[in-house]
């Protein structure tokens, strides 16, 4: 179990590798959040997904829908699509999801379809690519006061966890032509990931105040969710004050429970 999910108002659960999807739902069906850390380019973890989300929705539906893959100045046109207003067609359009996103839309088509046909609200959740772009670039720093306006405040923003800092720059330097980038580069591309943490963070934990009873289902990259770094420990940070119970779900053949925790607390093979 990955020691920053098991937060002091969390309750551990034994890190299962061989755990049934049918064991796997009965503990998601207890937390108040559920991730499902994905690889993007994967449809199979599209298709778990869909699968876990319906299985929830069985036990609970009292569901929200947490997504990455739109930013949060766009809610109100993913509202407008769960109500009936927009066609798909309008929703992608009027999201700029292929700008913004970009991986196919029919891997997270039927997580939508699925949501309007049952009524689930669904959170964009995601920092605006104008802020994360010009973050890069300048830092935070660089951002005008309507713009610090879109994210969360600046004290909230920690860089401060060397482990996740360690696991970003290796995937960093792996990108990098000489093996190793520009430390000043690095420093910005990491605080883009922590950004988007933050802010993806500040959205769950705001509808959580708001809707105690509900249970928040996150769509996000699997570096956002591993051993709890990213988004996480910063919900985790800012609902301090109540118990809460997190858990997160990758998919595929198990990784190796490394000194600093579980990975995740299960991952899902469909039998």
């Amino acid at each position: 179990m990955s020691h920053l999910l098991t937060q002091a108002n969390s309750q551990p659960v034994e890190m299962q590798f061989e755990a049934s999807p049918e064991t796997i739902i009965q503990e998601l069906v207890k937390a108040d959040v559920v991730y499902l850390g994905e690889i993007h380019s994967n449809p199979d973890d599209h298709k778990a997904q869909l699968d876990i989300l319906q299985a929830l929705y069985q036990e609970n539906p009292k569901i929200v829908l947490a997504m990455e893959m739109f930013q949060h100045p766009y809610q109100d046109i993913l509202d407008q699509y769960l109500a009936g207003h927009l066609t798909e067609t309008q929703l992608i359009e009027q999201t700029e999801y292929e700008q913004r996103w970009g991986f196919p839309w029919d891997y997270y088509a039927p997580l939508l379809q699925f949501a309007q046909t049952h009524q689930l609200p669904v959170l964009a959740l995601n920092t605006p690519t104008e802020i994360s772009r010009k973050v890069a670039r300048n830092g935070l720093e660089s951002l005008t006061s309507d713009e610090l306006q879109q994210i969360p405040p600046l004290d909230e923003i920690r860089t401060d966890n060397a482990d996740y800092r360690q696991m970003v720059e290796a995937v960093y330097n792996q990108h990098q032509q000489a093996g190793h980038g520009n430390s000043d580069r690095f420093e910005r591309f990491f605080t883009v990931q922590v950004l988007w943490d933050e802010t993806m963070a500040d959205g769950i934990a705001n509808f959580l105040s708001a809707n105690p009873d509900y249970q928040v289902v996150v769509i996000a990259g699997r570096g956002h969710i591993v051993y709890g770094y990213g988004i996480p420990s910063r919900v985790a940070r800012r609902l301090s004050y109540r118990p809460l119970i997190q858990r997160s779900v990758l998919f595929g053949i198990p990784e190796a429970v490394e000194e600093n925790g579980a990975i995740a607390d299960f991952f899902w093979q469909p039998r």
